[in-house]
């Protein structure tokens, strides 16, 4: 097997990357990225095999550790003494999209092209996988405290399904609506605030006036 130039690989990532966020995963040409890496579209298939190995190639790392860190922070959540996780939820659940927030203005290209470019490729369904994470790991949360919500029909799971795919849908208009950080930060706290209340009238809607 001969022997790949050094340096290719990652021209030809970043070319990879202003082409699919000039023209989206479907209209991106290899021939082009090619040409503007100064290689043949033969060296592309040979070391991405096609158009999605190497948009994945781009996407994947940031998937993997956003993923990776969301479902982790689900599970120390879930092995919180049951008898504080009520109290605690809400400034638990601000601290880890903090830090998702973060993670995602690291990331803002892949990002871009993940929710805005991603069309016609397995990446599409990013924020599905999300949703259905968070809705399973809300239902445990339910059960674990002796919460009648789903009992007494305040939720179900095509309910939960429904507001939290909601819920990632805003978040994630910080990337497509490109906002500035800091006015992604104020966002947020407002998003925050707007579900946490909704959320009480599942948890605990004798609290609630109406």
């Amino acid at each position: 097997m001969a022997k790949q130039k050094e340096g290719v690989y990652e021209k030809i990532i970043d070319c990879a990357k202003k082409e699919f966020l000039k023209k989206g995963f479907k209209d991106a040409s290899l021939r082009v990225i090619a040409k503007n890496a100064q290689t043949s579209t033969s060296s592309i298939y040979t070391r991405f095999n096609d158009k999605e190995g190497l948009f994945d190639a781009i996407v994947q790392p940031v998937i993997s550790g956003f993923e990776n860190y969301f479902t982790k922070q689900q599970e120390v959540f879930h092995k919180i003494d049951v008898t504080k996780q009520d109290e605690i939820r809400n400034d638990f659940a601000g601290d880890c999209f903090d830090e998702m927030l973060d993670y995602i203005y690291d990331h803002f290209d892949e990002f871009t092209l993940l929710l805005k470019c991603s069309y016609g490729t397995k990446a599409a369904d990013f924020i599905e996988r999300l949703v259905d994470v968070e809705v399973e790991y809300t239902i445990k949360f339910i059960e674990a405290i002796g919460n009648d919500a789903i009992e007494k029909g305040r939720a179900s799971q095509p309910f939960l399904h429904i507001v939290t795919k909601a819920y990632f849908t805003g978040f994630f208009e910080i990337v497509l609506q490109g906002m500035e950080k800091k006015d992604a930060i104020q966002y947020l706290q407002q998003l925050r605030n707007f579900y946490n209340a909704g959320h009480e009238t599942i948890y605990h809607p004798e609290k609630i006036e109406f």
